[in-house]
């Protein structure tokens, strides 16, 4: 048996909101599961996260796969790098998670064109830079030969 760590979705109609669960690869979404790992939220502004690190840390050491989804949220609270240097044998005693993570901003039309406009910009700027620099190489190079013709 398979075990993934996933996302099962709870609450309302438009008002998501997610328990953090281990349950079988072969499971439905909202099937039923084998343990409860945590919650998350994403309507309140921070999103919030809470992670049941004892029982995190015992599937994660059973072999389960947390899902693309539940991996970045982990890495954002700082649960990856705690489990992964408690693994090593470090110290993780002041180690604290996040409970809140910000979301990323929404990648509109406009954002993108702006994106890729300024860095149409700076490439543009890169380039006469480098030809203004070229240009005074040749000129320092010109001048240095007119100096030995003329002694």
């Amino acid at each position: 048996m398979s075990v993934h760590i996933r996302l099962r979705r709870m609450g309302k109609k438009k008002q998501p909101f997610y328990r953090i669960v281990a349950i079988d690869s072969r499971k439905a979404r909202d099937g039923k599961f084998l343990e409860n790992l945590g919650t998350y939220n994403p309507i309140t502004v921070p999103a919030e996260v809470n992670i049941k690190e004892d029982k995190m840390a015992a599937w994660l050491n059973e072999g389960a796969t947390p899902s693309s989804t539940v991996s970045s949220l982990l890495t954002q609270v700082g649960y990856l790098e705690k489990y992964a240097k408690a693994k090593a044998g470090g110290d993780v005693e002041g180690m604290v998670l996040k409970t809140k993570i910000d979301e990323r901003t929404k990648k509109t039309r406009k954002v993108k064109k702006a994106a890729a406009a300024a860095v149409e910009a700076a490439a543009k700027e890169a380039d006469e830079k480098a030809a203004a620099e070229a240009a005074k190489k040749a000129a320092d190079a010109e001048d240095k030969k007119e100096d030995g013709a003329t002694e």
